[in-house]
Order: C-alpha cells, then structure tokens, then sequence
C-alpha cells in the first residue's frame, strides 16, 4: 500500500476534519478525493511482451498489433516476424510502428521460408525504406536472457522462429514466463461460407510448421493456446465503420491495410475474423477466454489431437465474443 506524504496526508485529514465538523467547503462529497488521488498514482507495472507475428498476409494481424500498441497492460520489447518474406512483413510493421510514433519498439525479421500465399499488403510494406533488420530469433534469445522468467511471447503466426530459438538454446527459450499462441482446431475447423460449424481442420500457423508446434509443446514452457474454436470473431460493419471513421494515425494505418487486403485476394467476405487479437487479448484479459487444461499432439500434417495426459497446454475452447469486441473498440476508437 502506498503511503502518503506529509502534505497530502495533513490535507485529507483537513478534509476529513472539515466534512465531520461541518466546516464552509468541505462537504463529504470531497472526502473520497484525497484517497483517490493516492491511489490513482498507484500504476500497474505492465507485462513484457513480445510479439512474434506474420502481418501482411491476412488483416488480422494488423487489428493484434493495434490491440498491443493500446493497451498499457503490456509493455511491447520488440516484434518479430515469422514465415515468408519477414524482411518485407518488418517493413510493414515499421512503416506501421512510425506512423504511431512508436520508433522506439525493435523490429526484427525472422526466418524467411518459402510460401505461395498472397502477400496482400505489400503495397504498403514497399512505400517504406528498406532496412536490414535484427535477427529476429537472436533478439527474442537476448531478451530472454535480459529478462528471465518475465516475458509473454504473443505468437500470432506459423512457429519458425520458436522451433528455431528452441533448437539453439532450449535452456534460454525455457525461461520464458509463457507463450500464448492463436493456432490449433480442436473441435471446432474454420466455419463455412455460410457460418455453418465444421470438423477439425489443420490451422494455418500450426500447418505451415508443424515442427514448431511439436517443439513448443515439449519445450516445457507454459503454453496457452486460443484455437479456432474460440478465435473464429467477425468484426461486422458496425463496428469496422466505427474504427474506419475514427481518424486517429492507428485507424487510419489499419483503414489503408484492411482496403489493400480486399483488394489482395478475390472473393472474402467484407467482415475480416479477428482471429490474432483474441490472442492479444488473453494476455491481460484472460477472463475474456478461460482456459481448460489439455493434452495435445500435433501431427505432421498440423492437426493438434487430444489425447490422454497430463496437461501441456491450456486451450481457450470458447472466447466472450461481445465482451473481446467491446474491449477492442474501446482500446482503438474511442
């Protein structure tokens, strides 16, 4: 508990005083003020986190890193890029991060790999200068190493670069405080078209590196996964309008993305799925997806299996949809 000064205690008793005593302008509607202002100056010290993320490619990526950026519950150490061209996907991130007045965060490519997918939003990563970046699995070992037992990683795309921290020094990945990941079908796979539910698919991040995901589970780290079971959160025109018209410099980054990434691929619907934030936000909100303790295989294909066992992650099998949506228009349009 946090103890007042001297004058700030002789003042709340001068207020105490005067409201008990009926003295002119002290009125027991000001008496909470002195306490509040004492524990307003209590600030909660934030988490360190970093954010290891496939950006470009899907929008939702864009939407997890706003999240990030606007919630003062996690202090950002650096963004590394995973799968692909990550020394194009750093450039997005920063010609993103300046645009906020964020120069400070580290931005680090990971392991380039091949991919035939489409990256969308390109055309936003070339208008800003090229760079050579950090290695972006050195720096997440060296942070590890400056801040032990204290790190989040957020991994929001396939795990190349974890698979790879965790075969160069498996000792350092292991004093990460926990890695919390949006990958995985449990019983739930992408939905249909028309919204209808569907059996277990292999999932994007753990399909293009099944390896990884193997790896992390086995790694002995803390593990805590949002799968599409509860990750599957559309945000639908209302609330897309309501971020677009909003006119801030992160608004305006994510308005420029989500256009170049309809424009990228034919035939998406109009409502991105917010599948990355989900992540985000169990972070600092995990009541917002509890989480049920489970044992998983992934096998090479990318399918992560229940099995029998003693747990070795905990698995968020259903997400507070209306609840994750309103945090997110309160954190970035409001």
């Amino acid at each position: 508990m946090k103890i007042l000064g001297f004058p700030a205690w002789l003042g709340a008793l001068v207020v105490v005083a005067g409201a008990v005593c009926g003295l002119p302008g002290a009125s027991a509607q000001t008496v909470p003020l002195a306490w509040q202002v004492a524990a307003s100056s209590q600030m909660v010290v934030p988490q360190l986190v970093i954010l290891d993320t496939d950006i470009g490619d899907d929008i939702d990526d864009a939407f997890a890193l706003a999240l990030a950026l606007r919630s003062p519950e996690l202090r950002i150490l650096g963004i590394t890029t995973t799968f692909g061209d990550t020394e194009l996907r750093a450039r997005l991130v920063d010609r993103y991060l300046h645009a906020m007045g964020r120069d400070d965060i580290p931005v680090a490519a990971g392991i380039p790999t091949p991919h035939n997918n489409v990256f969308t939003q390109a055309a936003y990563a070339r208008q800003w200068p090229e760079v050579k970046h950090w290695d972006g699995v050195a720096f997440l070992l060296s942070q590890i190493r400056a801040h032990p037992g204290e790190i989040t990683l957020i991994a929001i795309g396939p795990l190349t670069n974890v698979q790879e921290a965790i075969k160069l020094e498996p000792a350092t990945f292991r004093k990460l405080k926990r890695v919390v990941l949006m990958g995985g079908s449990i019983y739930r796979g992408y939905d249909g078209h028309n919204g209808e539910r569907r059996p277990p698919d292999a999932e994007w991040n753990i399909n293009r590196d099944p390896a990884g995901a193997q790896a992390l589970l086995a790694s002995g780290v803390p593990v805590f996964m949002m799968p599409l079971d509860s990750t599957q959160i559309h945000l639908e025109t209302a609330e897309r309008e309501a971020i677009f018209s909003h006119g801030s410099p992160l608004t305006d980054q994510l308005t420029l993305l989500y256009h170049q990434w309809m424009a990228g691929i034919d035939g998406h619907p109009l409502a991105p799925t917010l599948f990355d934030p989900v992540a985000v936000t169990y972070a600092f909100r995990p009541d917002l997806c509890a989480a049920t303790p489970m044992r998983l295989t992934v096998d090479d294909k990318g399918f992560t299996i229940p099995v029998q066992g003693a747990p070795n992650a905990q698995v968020c099998l259903k997400s507070d949809e209306r609840g994750f949506l309103d945090l997110l228009l309160e954190r970035i349009a409001r």
